[in-house]
């Protein structure tokens, strides 16, 4: 699958998708979010077992493109009062399933930052599996600086990760915070001195992953994420009923022949 803001590749079971317009700090333009969703939803039905979403040049992605927003802006006031309302919030939506797509995406999706991920890049980061980041990336929740109310996940998905207060205290301040920071947050998982080792690292765990049972690991992707949206007894019902179906499974009775005789599992995608 090709892309004009996008690098895709695929080796090994993992696909590594790149944000790339480094000439505009990756700034997610029109149709870059709209790649960003084609290709989380191609991830979602190809053989490949897991993503890595990272990018090139010096920086994550500065966030959503200024001449996206204004695009927006012009185009909405140019609509009659009545309908520019429903307009927008249509606009805001498709936004908002790009980046969901990366989360409804049965293969785990891993992030590798570095540098700046400001506004829209943590949004696009939260919906993400996994983050890891080098020590001197640079985080922000930058929308209270243009006076908008981030809407396209960072308010739902952040304070699930970092907690109410914490969560509330960047939102409400856009202050810039470094990978050493967004670890001790447990924001990220990882941090690493510079973008090599980080890249190595994630690669190494993406490897690691794709050689697990494929059914497996969707089946605990989607646990974790409806038992995140549902109480302790709802996330226990629905795992049971989940296994009951799909327990005695083909990559079950390879993995116990390949315990057997001492191999290493091999499952089909």
């Amino acid at each position: 699958m090709k892309f004009e803001t996008l690098i895709l590749n695929v080796a090994g079971g993992v696909a590594h998708i790149e944000l790339n317009r480094p000439e505009k700090t990756n700034a997610l333009n029109s149709l870059m979010w709209q790649e960003l969703r084609a290709a989380f939803d191609w991830l979602d039905s190809s053989s490949a077992r897991v993503g890595i979403l990272s990018a090139t040049g010096k920086h994550f992605t500065a966030g959503i493109d200024v001449e996206l927003l204004m695009g927006v802006m012009s185009e909405m006031e140019a609509l009659p009062q009545a309908t520019r309302q429903s307009s927008l919030r249509e606009r805001i939506i498709a936004l908002q399933d790009a980046i969901s797509a990366a989360e409804s995406c049965r293969k785990p999706i891993l992030a590798a930052i570095h540098g700046a991920c400001i506004g829209a890049g943590v949004d696009l980061i939260s919906a993400c599996d996994m983050r890891y980041s080098t020590q001197d990336a640079k985080f922000s929740v930058k929308e209270i600086d243009l006076a908008i109310v981030a809407d396209l996940g960072t308010l739902q998905r952040l304070p699930r990760l970092v907690g109410d207060g914490l969560a509330r205290e960047l939102a409400y301040t856009g202050r810039e915070f470094n990978g050493n920071e967004a670890h001790t947050m447990r924001f990220v998982n990882s941090i690493f001195p510079d973008q090599d080792s980080l890249m190595k690292y994630v690669m190494q765990l993406a490897n690691s992953i794709a050689g697990k049972s494929p059914l497996t690991i969707r089946g605990i992707k989607d646990t974790l994420n409806y038992s995140r949206d549902h109480t302790v007894a709802e996330g226990l019902e629905y795992v049971a009923t989940r296994s009951s179906s799909h327990l005695f499974s083909a990559d079950l009775t390879e993995t116990f022949a390949a315990n057997m005789q001492r191999r290493i599992a091999k499952f089909d995608d």
